[in-house]
């Protein structure tokens, strides 16, 4: 295994990851430093998780204090970070409960376990039915994945679980077809994975009215479009989503593992012990560290800076979509989780991405991607102006490097040339 040059080769990691990866060594707000002492405006924020930024010593010390009394105790007891944080959480919405676990996919998990449960109690066997939506990511484990509809995702680990149907996402005529025999209808409302889409009010309402009448439980993933992120305190808010089921999990600890599944009082009360359950969802370390994320991110004037800086953000990459032809447009995603799709075509978008994303390394930024043909912005929720620009100046110049070296891309029909795009 060689380490050398701020990056490791041939790590002793599963084969599912990459085989040569940078290694971060240290951050501080928007900025990360690697190995060799190379610094990198961070447009990724861990995968929209470190939502305060790096290198926070307020929430460095929430923790050590927490370890310094009990690390662990398990969910045959509680603690007072754990009972605060879920008293908070619960009290933002129509909940009545929230259920702790580690991570985005065991948030999503619990909520498919708990719709199932619910349908059968109330309605008998035979209402067990899952609706998802094209483009839509869960999760990978059985459960989650099962309800992602990208099949290059479930393919190599088929047969998933029965019941599961996918739709046309943001088409309100497909929901016409469901009846009571749904259980639950599991819905992003900015597809983190799928091009940054979101959710049309068209849409949220035919959700809406559908569920209603079909007693149909809507599950908002909100993992990584949630706390704050869209510039609202849930992305839905944005399209006038009206969940019974929200799960949360990527910036909810700001980097230590925790999620957390909001459920109504009609799914608690049909809830026993032994039902479902986590070793280690909701220690004390973590909601300690959680609860003073929330109480950040949930300000009104907190909020109101992730919105102008997101429109800092949007407004940056409409100008880049104006200049290179290389990008087809810049109008996806909300806030500070925003896309620039590429006007590049099918065959083409993975070489593509990825040379972008090395240039954009090459030049000092970290960025990522968004299904085959969108690149995914997604700073921390901290990221000052000044930084904003200077990532969108190195973006400029990365687009300009892979514009240079690969003219094919440029040349692509899916979009016309950029002079002609700016003089109109």
């Amino acid at each position: 295994m060689d380490m050398s040059n701020g990056e490791v080769h041939q790590p002793p990691f599963a084969r599912c990851y990459a085989s040569q990866l940078l290694r971060i060594d240290s951050g501080r707000g928007a900025t990360v430093r690697d190995a060799a002492g190379r610094r990198y405006i961070d447009f990724t924020a861990g995968i929209a998780v470190n939502a305060l930024g790096h290198g926070r010593r307020d929430l460095a010390r929430v923790a050590a204090r927490e370890m310094r009394r009990r690390i662990h105790v398990s969910n045959l007891f509680a603690t007072e970070p754990a009972v605060r944080l879920a008293e908070e959480l619960v009290a933002s919405g129509p909940f009545d409960a929230c259920y702790f676990g580690n991570s985005g996919t065991e948030a999503n998990e619990a909520a498919l376990k708990f719709a199932r449960l619910y349908a059968l109690r109330t309605r008998g066997e035979g209402h067990h039915r899952i609706v998802s939506f094209t483009n839509g990511f869960h999760g990978r484990s059985m459960g989650a994945l099962s309800a992602t509809a990208t099949r290059a995702y479930r393919e190599p680990f088929e047969p998933l679980l029965p019941g599961v149907e996918y739709l046309p996402f943001n088409d309100a005529k497909a929901l016409e077809s469901l009846d009571d025999r749904v259980a639950a209808i599991v819905v992003e409302p900015i597809q983190g994975e799928g091009g940054l889409d979101s959710v049309t009010a068209e849409f949220a309402s035919a959700l809406n009215e559908v569920c209603r009448r079909y007693d149909i439980l809507m599950i908002a993933d909100e993992i990584q479009s949630g706390l704050g992120r869209s510039g609202r305190l849930y992305a839905g808010e944005l399209s006038g989503l009206k969940p019974d089921i929200v799960t949360l999990s990527k910036p909810l600890a700001a980097g230590l593992p925790l999620s957390a599944t909001l459920i109504p009082e009609r799914v608690n009360r049909l809830l026993s012990p032994g039902d479902h359950g986590s070793t280690f969802g909701g220690g004390p370390v973590t909601t300690a560290v959680a609860l003073r994320v929330w109480r950040t991110i949930r300000e009104p004037r907190f909020l109101q800076r992730v919105q102008s800086a997101g429109e800092r953000l949007a407004a940056g990459l409409e100008r880049l979509a104006a200049s290179h032809a290389i990008v087809a447009g810049g109008g996806t995603g909300a806030g500070l989780l925003r896309g620039l799709k590429l006007a590049v075509s099918p065959e083409q978008a993975k070489a593509a991405t990825g040379e972008i994303m090395a240039a954009a390394r090459v030049q000092g930024l970290l960025i990522l991607r968004s299904g085959a043909d969108v690149l995914r912005f997604a700073p921390p929720l901290t990221i000052a102006d000044r930084e904003i620009e200077r990532g969108l100046d190195r973006l400029d110049a990365a687009l300009e490097t892979v514009e240079r070296e690969h003219p094919e891309y440029a040349a692509s029909p899916a979009k016309e040339p950029a002079t002609a795009r700016v003089s109109k």
